[in-house]
């Protein structure tokens, strides 16, 4: 009886220890390091954003895009990005609010709207109104509406839980080449201060009232060079 009962304590010790050096399983571990934000307030060269982009038309991801600051200066935030797994690279250029002034052909001026307006408070608006024009073909659009920051939420994602600003945007554009094209456009940004970029962005266009663009952009990786 003696020799059962120690054994079983044995038993019972082997388990408890096994348990306990036991590796976390790989979606635990994924979860913890996907918790540890990195402050990134300000831009900085080698800082990167890798994005999946959805289309909720087909249901499917359509592309993933790597943003990598290459320059800051003053005025200008030089990002490369990169669709991954196709070899296309391309340049954007921001300003410090995120707003996109060149990317590819396209010029935006002042800029594409797209952007925030620092300080963000929830009921803050501010009007988009710029000139959209293609180097490549001539094409000029000219879009106007507002964008307000609707509230404050918590967004998790592949990359993390961050704690954001909701902005939601409307513009009409108008091509000027042909007035009787016109798409309408919402989208819905999720700001995170924490590290100075959106993690979630929603994309709505409809060309002459039908819908031809529905894409869901989220974060799943960031990060600052070491």
């Amino acid at each position: 009886m003696l020799r059962c009962a120690a054994f079983l304590a044995l038993c019972l010790l082997a388990t408890s220890a096994s348990a306990q050096s036991a590796p976390a399983a790989p979606g635990a571990i994924q979860a913890q390091t996907a918790q540890a934000l990195v402050a990134m307030e300000e831009p900085r060269p080698g800082d990167h954003w890798t994005y999946e982009i959805r289309d909720e038309i087909t249901g499917e991801v359509a592309r993933t895009r790597e943003n990598v600051i290459t320059e800051v200066t003053p005025t200008e935030i030089s990002v490369r990005f990169k669709i991954l797994k196709t070899g296309n690279v391309g340049l954007s250029v921001y300003d410090h609010s995120w707003n996109i002034i060149r990317e590819g052909s396209w010029r935006y001026s002042t800029n594409d709207g797209t952007g925030i307006q620092s300080p963000l408070e929830v009921g803050k608006t501010w009007p988009v109104k710029t000139n959209n024009i293609n180097s490549a073909n001539g094409n000029i659009w000219k879009r106007s509406g507002t964008s307000k920051v609707v509230g404050e939420e918590s967004v998790t994602t592949k990359a993390g839980t961050f704690e954001t600003f909701k902005i939601e945007t409307r513009f009409t554009g108008t091509n000027v080449n042909n007035p009787t094209l016109k798409n309408e456009v919402t989208s819905l940004t999720w700001y995170a201060p924490t590290i100075d970029h959106w993690v979630r962005r929603t994309f709505v266009s409809r060309a002459n009232k039908r819908l031809n663009i529905d894409n869901v952009i989220e974060l799943i990786e960031y990060g600052r060079k070491q």
